[in-house]
């Protein structure tokens, strides 16, 4: 449905390693795969966004994942939904239009026509994720780590957070980086994040955040292994710093690249206070 998050789920799948696509016409997509095996740089996992745009030949669906589960390919259906009454609201607090408002429809005609035309979908999906009652962050965690979706086993999730909006309840593990120095106090890096270049050297030619960085790792590098055994699907690892711009930021992308060079698959980052 127009308005269930599809736009942040596309996002979300994108930084999980997915080659995302968005609004391509259901008809084209057997020739979209196609081509996308046969390229040189053939990516190993596809999402593709199709909604009310493609109303016209939505119809085709289901034969064109059978085209494509011919070419050797797994396909799965996410249908992501929402009630009429929370979309009414998004769409008001937006002020955006529907997809199908080009047809003349007030907003609760348009999302009942779409409903309709979506309904077979919905039927054949092989997950359906109701968002009525999840903000954009709950959502964007719910993908990356309740959806097992490749089977590769244990699921990473390294996440940033600022201390004064609370500790993210899902994490399993929190460290606390308010002891680290601050770049905030560098005017050149206040308007930064610890996904620039310019704060990350900064961190990294401090000894104390290249002592905190070793022992982090060394404490992930001992436990998380351990957890495989375990009957769960993904871990939360969590940094937090007063702001959760800088520090929280940086530590989240460095240890979520260690983990990564380390072998781990199925490895996301999240940050709150940015996404």
């Amino acid at each position: 449905m127009s308005g269930s998050g599809k736009s942040v789920a596309l996002k979300t799948f994108e930084d999980l390693g997915y080659y995302c696509v968005d609004n391509l016409p259901a008809e084209l997509l057997p020739e979209f795969v196609r081509r996308m095996l046969a390229s040189h740089a053939s990516p190993e996992r596809i999402a593709v966004g199709i909604d009310a745009r493609s109303l016209g030949d939505l119809s085709d669906l289901p034969e064109a994942l059978s085209q494509i589960g011919a070419q050797g390919m797994d396909t799965r259906l996410l249908f992501f939904d929402t009630r009429d009454e929370v979309l009414l609201r998004r769409y008001a607090d937006t002020r955006r239009r529907h997809p199908l408002s080009h047809l003349g429809l007030v907003l609760p005609d348009a999302i009942s026509l779409e409903r309709q035309a979506l309904k077979p979908l919905r039927q054949i999906a092989d997950h359906v994720l109701d968002t009525s009652e999840l903000n954009v962050h709950q959502m964007r965690r719910h993908i990356l780590t309740e959806y097992e979706l490749s089977g590769a086993g244990l699921s990473l999730l390294f996440e940033s957070f600022a201390y004064r909006r609370g500790v993210p309840a899902e994490a399993d593990f929190v460290f606390d980086a308010r002891v680290l120095p601050n770049p905030h106090w560098d005017a050149r890096l206040r308007p930064l994040s610890g996904r620039d270049a310019a704060v990350a050297d900064h961190l990294d030619a401090d000894p104390e955040v290249i002592a905190y960085v070793a022992q982090v790792q060394g404490f992930l590098d001992t436990w998380l292994p351990k957890l495989r055994s375990e009957t769960r699907s993904y871990v939360t690892v969590a940094f937090g710093c007063t702001g959760g711009r800088h520090r929280s930021v940086y530590l989240a992308e460095r240890l979520a690249r260690h983990c990564r060079e380390s072998g781990w698959v199925e490895v996301a980052v999240h940050h709150r206070e940015l996404d």
